[in-house]
């Protein structure tokens, strides 16, 4: 029987992923081997009646630029007991090549200790995949999808940005992140936007959306004391991942809740929630300013990649085959800007659970003091006399003290 390689993608779509599909499946088959796609992640693999797609090189070059998956998608995290060799005994598979984010990665790691156990010799190569960019990846190497969910996030907040200036409103975005604040701190930095909040930046506080409320107040008021009545500002779902859920219950929506009785978060805009509870404290503070909500992250998954994640998806798809010949397992690909292809361990970015640790915007980095420190608009002591018009007590709306970073 011909050695074969298969190819799944768990969680969410990002734009890449056809291409990383694409290179995998074109450098194997060059090679000699049976390329096998999986439908529906690692449902699909464990399932006794698995949806599988056989990989040829016409299928691979057409894919290549296109958004969204050629191989449908999965969240399913399957138990310890849902894992079984038959598939891969059956089909001969010398490599199971698994693209996604850190769920993705973590059951990857367990499955691999799973064959180990059980002497099945095959060996397990992730893909780092997320627009959410916080895999612990080397510095400076991004996840693929990240930079093109972050270009196509940049345009559309450029159309926002004219519509607030047009007719003199704010917007409130709200950007995809589970857990870090990536996307939100690079589309609000590279659209200028005078703030943004993002997760990262409550390491001297707890996060309540009091404080929020009161950061973006604090730059909607900068900008009147310098004579601008609109702006936009982003703030990353994260912050709901940092809250308690009487936090989150007592703010006011009305939330479903899932079995274990946690309000479940995907069934409501995080940006509608940041506006309704902005503007109620607008009125209460009798600050008459238009604000609107805009939700901003299934628009970016599925778009087609920049030519950027397109020679990067390349990289990474040889970095596989690379890995592959030189016997590892058990890793992550990575790809450097010049191309240098390493391995980053599993077991080395675990935690004791065996959950692959997030990686967060450094806020102590370069980068992010310039834009804190130099690009966004708050207040400040020294804004507090002319803040007065509008704020009884301008230091609550301090942006430094509100975090305390003083």
């Amino acid at each position: 029987m011909k050695d074969s390689i298969a190819i799944l993608c768990g969680g969410g779509p990002a734009p890449g992923i056809n291409s990383v599909i694409s290179s995998v499946s074109l450098v194997f088959l060059r090679a000699g081997y049976r390329v096998i796609g999986i439908h529906d992640g690692y449902k699909g693999l464990f399932s006794k009646d698995g949806n599988y797609q056989e990989i040829d090189f016409a299928f691979a070059d057409d894919i290549h630029k296109k958004g969204g998956s050629a191989l449908k998608m999965s969240r399913y995290k399957p138990k310890d007991e849902d894992f079984s060799t038959d598939f891969f005994v059956e089909n001969n598979v010398k490599l199971l090549v698994t693209i996604g984010g850190d769920d993705t990665a973590s059951t990857a790691n367990r499955i691999t200790k799973y064959l180990s156990e059980h002497d099945v010799k095959i060996q397990n190569i992730h893909v780092p995949k997320t627009i959410d960019n916080d895999l612990p990846l080397p510095p400076g190497i991004p996840t693929f999808g990240y930079q093109s969910a972050k270009h196509e996030g940049v345009r559309i907040s450029q159309t926002i940005y004219e519509d607030a200036r047009t007719s003199g409103n704010w917007f409130i975005i709200s950007a995809m992140g589970r857990e870090a604040g990536h996307l939100a701190f690079g589309i609000g930095a590279a659209s200028k936007f005078p703030m943004i909040i993002i997760p990262e930046m409550f390491n001297k506080t707890e996060v309540t959306f009091d404080k929020i409320t009161r950061l973006l107040i604090s730059s909607i008021v900068k900008r009147k004391v310098i004579g601008v009545e609109y702006g936009v500002a982003i703030v990353s779902e994260g912050v709901f991942h940092f809250m308690s859920d009487d936090e989150i219950e007592n703010s006011g929506v009305v939330f479903t809740y899932d079995e274990h009785g946690h309000p479940e978060l995907g069934n409501v805009s995080k940006a509608h929630i940041y506006n309704i509870l902005l503007q109620k404290k607008l009125k209460e503070l009798g600050i008459k300013v238009k604000s609107r909500p805009v939700e901003m992250g299934y628009e970016l998954r599925c778009v087609a990649p920049t030519a950027y994640d397109l020679m990067y998806c390349n990289y990474l798809g040889i970095g596989v085959k690379k890995l592959f010949d030189e016997g590892k397992t058990g890793c992550m690909v990575t790809a450097s800007p010049d191309g240098k292809i390493k391995p980053l361990y599993l077991k080395d970015v675990e935690d004791e659970n065996g959950k692959i640790k997030p990686r967060l915007v450094d806020m102590n980095s370069e980068k992010t003091k310039l834009v804190f420190d130099n690009s966004m608009l708050y207040i400040e002591p020294k804004d507090y006399e002319a803040a007065k018009q509008w704020l009884s007590n301008p230091e609550e709306y301090d942006f430094k003290k509100i975090l305390n970073w003083d």
